[in-house]
């Protein structure tokens, strides 16, 4: 049955969700419309010149410091935008989906900041998309509020918006598109449905409230990029009648190509960058899919022996520290996505431990604040972060021009130290299964072996079984990682799956060996788990690789 409606020339697809109306009403639904007429063009292009540039890379073109934008890089006299208000101290930012009882706990966990998440920890069901707008509509009301099957109730503390931290959301990545939204026939990009609703919405109350729109933006992977979301924001602030500069954007360097572009980035946005963040997960995962058919110079061990202490990890993030602090902009450090256990003491020290080692290291090398994933986190980022900067609100005034823009440095994957292993293989199976599951049941964050996974972790682990199945790699007791063995692996690990009713892991099974196991790369795992199972397509049909 069609349950397609139109309305100000956007036809919505899926059946009504409870209290939709609220968010697409006629007037936020003609602001979308604008932003995919004037955009969405460009937007395509874009998409396209991905591809191209991961063939060159595929076929043996490095990366490079670009020397059409030298003269950016080498001119000393530009500077990014003042801190906006709400953003002047950034120490600890929470992260967490935009779910009602995650989105109370972070707001009430003392951090600086909270990043509402609508990209890698959340599922993009329509429901997740509508209920995600709801709820920052209704942290602002200060009406939200969820209570437990057993009676456990959740509510927002503080007395007003500036006693919580400060909200920066996370829209999804501009390679995906919101297909229940469509515009003469044309899905929508997700990337501008998450923003354009949040900020046409909320924007004018939030600087009523004292702080204003502010933004985190994926997957960027080149400074036209960072350019064309420098065009929408200009766009949509004309559009409502704001001041330009208003709007705010903190872009995640989680990807090989924008780590040689770091201060085009901040150049093209500088009008609105609030600063950069080392989205680390996903920068391996980068390193994985554009290097992933380059030879063993470009073979990662285990995931767990991928630190920030390997050579072309630490390379990335004091030459981020360095892009930032030149232009005035925050550098933010990455996720912590260590799960403290309230029941197991020996767990919960060796958690704290690892998050209190990795944020001295990132307070030491000059970064003004740093993420975690778990309120109780909170508190040990603070006290590092605090011993670091003491009074001061960040450490913008650490230069780190010691460090030398490197581009070999980069790339000097090789160095990193340690083993493939069974284990390591096995795990990357379990992880990448148990949380496609978890995100085709609508969960796009789940704690697995107490880390927090999200899409980003589970494509490390599908591209690293990629990876080493198609070169054969081998294990550190001369296991031949093959298609057999593999397969093998796979049922042993599936049958020790905890099942039951209703359970995705079917599914979640065939996802994962469409996307690691076959000579076809997704360029993103969640394209064709989104095309075969959250649209209305027909779920029979075969999954095609994006």
């Amino acid at each position: 049955m069609n349950t397609s409606t139109t309305l100000n020339g956007v036809t919505i697809t899926p059946p009504r969700i409870r209290r939709q109306e609220e968010i697409l009403t006629p007037e936020a639904l003609d602001f979308l419309r604008t932003l995919h007429q004037e955009f969405e063009p460009r937007r395509r292009e874009l998409m396209q010149r991905r591809h191209r540039v991961r063939a060159k890379i595929a076929n043996g073109q490095d990366p490079t410091f670009l020397s059409e934008t030298a003269h950016i890089r080498e001119d000393s006299s530009w500077s990014v935008a003042p801190v906006a208000p709400g953003l002047e101290d950034r120490r600890v930012e929470i992260t967490g989906p935009v779910e009602k009882k995650m989105a109370i706990n972070a707001l009430n966990s003392g951090a600086k900041v909270w990043l509402a998440d609508m990209e890698d920890a959340h599922t993009p069901s329509w429901a997740n998309v509508i209920n995600g707008q709801l709820n920052l509509r209704d942290i602002l009301d200060r009406t939200i509020d969820f209570t437990t099957p057993e009676g456990k109730e959740y509510k927002l503390g503080g007395e007003t918006l500036t006693d919580l931290p400060t909200i920066v959301v996370r829209p999804r990545g501009l390679h995906l598109t919101e297909r229940h939204l469509l515009v003469d026939g044309e899905p929508m990009a997700g990337a501008l449905v998450d923003f354009g609703l949040h900020f046409f919405h909320n924007a004018r109350r939030l600087i009523e409230l004292g702080r204003g729109p502010y933004f985190y933006l994926p997957k960027t992977e080149n400074h036209l990029e960072a350019r064309l979301w420098e065009q929408i924001f200009t766009r949509s602030e004309e559009y409502i009648g704001l001041e330009h500069g208003t709007l705010r954007a903190t872009v995640l360097i989680e990807t090989i190509t924008a780590a040689f572009e770091m201060e085009e980035i901040l150049y093209e946005l500088r009008d609105h960058a609030a600063g950069l963040n080392a989205g680390r997960w996903d920068y391996i995962f980068s390193i994985i899919k554009n290097f992933r058919s380059r030879g063993p110079r470009f073979i990662l061990p285990d995931r767990s022996a991928v630190t920030m202490t390997a050579p072309f990890m630490r390379a990335y993030t004091e030459q981020l520290v360095r892009a930032c602090h030149r232009r005035g902009a925050h550098a933010i450090g990455g996720m912590s996505a260590f799960i403290p256990s309230r029941r197991d003491h020996e767990v919960n020290a060796r958690a704290l431990d690892a998050v209190r080692v990795d944020k001295t290291r990132e307070a030491t090398d000059g970064f003004d604040g740093s993420w975690v994933a778990h309120p109780d986190l909170v508190s040990v980022a603070l006290e590092v972060f605090d011993g670091a900067l003491g009074e001061n609100p960040d450490q913008r005034s650490h230069s780190r021009e010691d460090v030398v823009p490197d581009g070999a440095a980069l790339l000097q994957i090789a160095g990193t130290e340690g083993r493939i292993t069974e284990h390591g293989v096995r795990l990357n199976i379990e992880v990448a299964i148990r949380y496609l599951e978890s995100w085709l049941r609508g969960n796009g964050a789940v704690a697995i072996h107490n880390l927090m996974e999200d899409a980003a972790t589970a494509e490390i682990s599908r591209s690293q079984i990629w990876q080493w199945l198609h070169h054969k790699a081998i294990t550190d007791t001369g296991e031949v990682i093959s298609q057999e063995w593999v397969e093998h692996l796979v049922e042993e690990e599936f049958d020790r799956l905890a099942r039951f009713d209703g359970d995705r892991y079917v599914d979640a099974r065939e996802i994962f060996e469409a996307s690691a196991m076959r000579d076809d790369f997704p360029t993103f795992i969640t394209l064709p788990a989104y095309d075969r199972y959250l649209t209305d397509q027909d779920p029979a049909r075969t999954l095609l690789p994006a």
